[in-house]
């Protein structure tokens, strides 16, 4: 049964921690994040479902903002001693005090709708937080699966910005914790994502639940006015992780707009020319290539140069495209001295430039379309293939989740659609780099050392 009072008895924590479950979710990287908007239902709710979150960010130096869409003035209905407006700002007051505790430079926006209105009020709040909320910000809502109506209203609206915006979003549960058990169908355990939290970022979480008086300690002795959070249910909140379902609007592709505000932030947003990682990938990439020369590549995917500049060694001619057109700018600069280079801003989900290729690279595009997309791709690619073509992907393994596939499933979908010989695999945990054929034959075979 579905109960959003805390005083009645629920899922324990102890129940929840010893699910296998718990300890194998996938963390969360803010490492990427420009900014953090945290959106909250009720005054609380930013402590309770996001407060770690918060506190990791202002230690990271990462920009908060707070906004809290009702006064939460019906938390104390029956109280003989404090009227709504009363509640309404102390609990201002409380959201402020727990807010400076976890990042003391993070903006909070009240934006003061009766608590319990937000059905009612659902075009008005859109239009505040459409306004309020920045393009290209995490955007961290309650989770909408959580079966209280301000949760539910407030989620479905920041769900719909992200949206529109392509814009990943967390999406964190409060009475989830309370309600449901750890088996019910409706707990979204392929969509959890854990954040470890420090020792600090612990501490503070709770500091600022403290801050919530009005919450934990209630309002006064008389009937009416007691508190409105128990220990039982506060103990799902003390936990080293704080978990999120992370959520990426569904899609066919991820667009041409989310690319380009990646390089707007950042000019290399996966640190492509700084990480060993990925240096040492492009390596194993080249040497994974089973042939020293090709008539004419193409790349798909290109970012900012860095393998395309690897690539032109091993091509007479060789074409890179990308759906960026920042990106596509950044590499021709950096290939500017290539002349057998030529960058193009296209997509590729659509448009593949004419002519015949024996080299096709897909390095870390798939998973940025659908499996129908992706299929359809590569049967065009099919079409453009030389008789003694190399097809070569290679891609991140781990989960990520603003992407439409995982990496394994990439590569699988790839196989299944070009219905191409498998000459080569190379496999680890981070990436895997599967090499097709036409020509089917290993290396050694080709060069007649192998019968």
């Amino acid at each position: 049964m579905v109960t959003f009072d805390p005083k009645t008895t629920g899922t324990s924590a102890e129940q929840w921690r010893a699910d296998p479950r718990m300890d194998a979710l996938m963390p969360l990287d803010l490492e990427d994040a420009e900014s953090v908007t945290v959106v909250a239902a009720h005054p609380d709710d930013e402590s309770l479902g996001a407060g770690g979150l918060i506190a990791e960010c202002s230690n990271r130096g990462i920009p908060v903002t707070v906004i809290v869409v009702t006064d939460g003035a019906g938390s104390h209905p029956a109280s003989p001693t404090h009227s709504t407006t009363d509640v309404a700002v102390l609990r201002s007051a409380e959201v402020r005090d727990a807010v400076a505790l976890l990042a003391p430079s993070a903006i909070v926006q009240m934006l003061g709708y009766p608590d319990g209105t937000t059905t009612q009020n659902e075009a008005n709040i859109e239009r505040d937080l459409s306004a309020l909320i920045p393009a290209g910000t995490l955007l961290v809502a309650p989770w909408r699966g959580d079966g209280h109506r301000d949760h539910r209203v407030i989620a479905e609206i920041c769900a719909r910005i992200a949206t529109s915006r392509h814009d990943l979003l967390l999406e964190y549960p409060i009475w989830l914790w309370h309600w449901a058990k750890p088996r019910d169908p409706v707990v979204p355990w392929s969509g959890f994502r854990r954040l470890p939290l420090s020792g600090a970022s612990a501490a503070t979480k709770q500091a600022a639940l403290s801050a919530h008086r009005t919450q934990i300690d209630g309002l006064g002795p008389d009937p009416g006015n007691e508190p409105v959070l128990l220990p039982d249910f506060l103990e799902n909140f003390t936990s080293a992780n704080e978990i999120f379902v992370a959520t990426y609007p569904a899609g066919d592709a991820i667009s041409r707009e989310y690319f380009e505000q990646l390089y707007e932030r950042r000019d290399d947003p996966w640190r492509l020319t700084t990480r060993w990682y990925e240096r040492r990938k492009r390596a194993i990439t080249i040497a994974s290539l089973p042939r020293a020369r090709f008539a004419r590549g193409l790349e798909i995917g290109s970012s900012v140069g860095l393998l395309t500049a690897e690539l032109a060694k091993s091509c007479d001619e060789l074409i890179a495209v990308d759906i960026s057109a920042h990106a596509v700018e950044l590499a021709r600069a950096r290939t500017r001295d290539l002349p057998n280079v030529r960058m193009l801003n296209l997509d590729a989900t659509s448009d593949l430039p004419a002519g015949r290729f024996d080299l096709v690279i897909l390095s870390e595009v798939g998973y940025f379309w659908s499996a129908p997309v992706l299929t359809q791709a590569i049967l065009n690619i099919r079409e453009q293939l030389t008789d003694d073509a190399v097809v070569l992907a290679c891609h991140w393994r781990h989960e990520v989740a603003d992407y439409l596939l995982a990496g394994d499933e990439v590569h699988r979908v790839i196989r299944e659609a070009s219905r191409l010989p498998l000459v080569a695999t190379h496999l680890e945990e981070d990436f895997r780099i599967d090499v097709l054929g036409t020509d089917g034959r290993s290396v050694a075979r080709r060069e007649g050392m192998v019968e």
